[in-house]
């Protein structure tokens, strides 16, 4: 055990140390919250959910939005004030719904809300958003984000709302 202590790191070793701390200490930085916490929600499916047939898959995929957009920050002007999962019948199948309102007296030029869906194992499915541009002062806005995940595989989902104020 002495000698082990005693032996100085090769320069391979000793980068891989650092390399190791360093992707450690980096992870929880690279989530896409943008500095914003995420609420849980819940998911219960009705008993007859059924995945998209291929021909929804396809009008799904074409309205849901995935690619979040780097203009929007965590701000204290917006809120959610509800939000649930959903599971609608046609295209839009699983959905998460809610309302978020803009607090503040002036304009949000864009306020988006993210939505990370997770299986049962807890890891991670797919992110999905949706957006509006323009939402003035005390004004509430009704959101559906469309998850393209088959109902079967999601077991929970998270929430944040993000915005860019005027």
């Amino acid at each position: 055990m002495r000698d082990l202590m005693d032996r100085k790191p090769s320069r391979r070793r000793l980068l891989g140390g650092v390399g190791g701390v360093l992707t450690v200490g980096l992870a929880g930085c690279t989530d896409d919250s943008g500095g914003r916490d995420y609420e849980r929600g819940t998911v219960e499916l009705p008993a007859d959910a059924e995945p998209r047939t291929p021909a929804e898959l396809s009008v799904a995929t074409q309205q849901a939005t995935t690619d979040p957009s780097d203009a929007v920050a965590p701000t204290s002007a917006v809120d959610l004030v509800d939000h649930a999962f959903v599971f609608e019948s046609g295209y839009l199948g699983a959905t998460v719904q809610g309302t978020v309102v803009n607090r503040a007296g002036s304009r949000i030029d864009r306020c988006e809300v993210r939505v990370r869906v997770y299986n049962g194992d807890e890891q991670l499915l797919g992110r999905y958003l949706d957006r509006v541009g323009g939402l003035d002062g005390g004004r509430s806005w009704r959101f559906t984000v469309i998850v393209l995940e088959a109902p079967g595989d999601i077991a929970a989902y998270d929430i944040t709302v993000l915005g860019t104020p005027a």
